[in-house]
């Protein structure tokens, strides 16, 4: 497939014009970097002198950071700790120009934070610090009542379900949205993690990478190229009454089928660096791009390249439209 730069100039335009509500888990992804030159006394262990951190927004977070990285509005809807970590949140959303308004806290959950130290450009050791129990009832409600609010407000396009299972998406949750959005027609997107795997009943894209889809069918890996596979991925589209299912396949590619047909295209050639982020890249673009009501084909293989541009970055990193842009300027590029 070849899509001119042109058509991508198109596409892009057109986001600035979306409003895309992201509904899920937000963290903070943190770097710290140092030394290593002794044991420590205490313990078999390296001591490892802290010289430089950086922190940023993760998961949902990211999501949304993308989206408007992309050109388009986005509405980030989750729910935070009231604790110093959630100071942290706020102070990175201020700095991305991201709005606070979907941001919910509540003093019984800790702001999700996952902590990376490095040392010679090797990690060493990540810290979780997290909840994963689901919201209390009154809190859902806060935050189901937070997001009717804002579609009441504001012309939202499309919601994205940004899905790690710390608690913030609950089956009974996530289908009273879904049914919001058919009311007002509001096209939704899924990047899923396995709680819920099978609670996204209705949407018009189901986004997870091959080794969740194989463990939500309950399947072991098989081959994307078998007639089995596309049997397992239309039953899993007839039964959850899915529109469109979206599998990142890693260093394979993309594939994308609905009950009608199937694309497969493979990875580009790139200098991969880092793979963190790069599915909160490829959901966000295709949600933008699933708004626009482009051939499907079309979607999986700009979200395959824009996967790609953010997998030769170093840490959880958004892309930009400018990023989209440029990789699309060399034919060699486009197979």
């Amino acid at each position: 497939m070849e899509i001119s730069k042109d058509k991508i100039t198109k596409y892009v335009s057109a986001f600035k014009t979306k409003k895309i509500m992201v509904i899920g888990d937000v963290m903070i992804d943190s770097y710290k970097f140092g030394d290593t030159n002794r044991i420590s006394p205490e313990a078999p262990v390296q001591v490892v002198l802290i010289n430089n951190e950086k922190n940023k927004l993760g998961g949902a977070a990211n999501v949304a950071l993308n989206i408007n990285s992309l050109g388009a509005e986005a509405i980030l809807c989750s729910v935070i700790g009231n604790d110093y970590n959630s100071n942290i949140f706020k102070i990175l959303l201020k700095e991305k120009d991201l709005i606070d308004e979907g941001i919910i806290s509540d003093n019984e959950r800790t702001t999700t934070i996952k902590t990376r130290i490095f040392s010679r450009g090797q990690q060493l050791l990540r810290i979780d610090e997290e909840i994963e129990n689901n919201l209390s009832n009154n809190i859902e409600n806060k935050l189901f009542e937070k997001i009717w609010e804002i579609i009441k407000n504001k012309k939202i396009d499309l919601i994205i379900f940004e899905d790690y299972d710390k608690g913030v998406l609950s089956e009974n949750f996530i289908s009273k949205i879904i049914k919001l959005a058919k009311k007002n027609e509001i096209l939704t997107t899924v990047d899923p993690k396995i709680k819920n795997f099978h609670s996204y009943k209705g949407v018009d894209l189901f986004k997870p990478n091959f080794g969740e889809f194989c463990n939500g069918m309950n399947e072991k890996k098989i081959s994307v190229e078998s007639n089995n596979f596309k049997a397992i991925t239309k039953k899993f589209l007839t039964e959850n009454l899915i529109k469109n299912l979206l599998i990142t396949l890693s260093e394979n590619g993309i594939y994308i089928t609905n009950k009608n047909l199937d694309y497969k295209f493979p990875a580009v050639l790139r200098n991969i660096v880092d793979v963190s982020g790069a599915g909160d890249t490829v959901i966000s673009i295709a949600s933008l791009l699933l708004t626009l009501d482009i051939p499907i084909d079309e979607i999986a293989y700009i979200a395959n390249i824009a996967g790609g541009i953010v997998c030769e970055k170093i840490g959880v990193e958004a892309i930009t439209d400018k990023e989209l842009l440029e990789n699309f300027k060399d034919k060699n590029l486009n197979e």
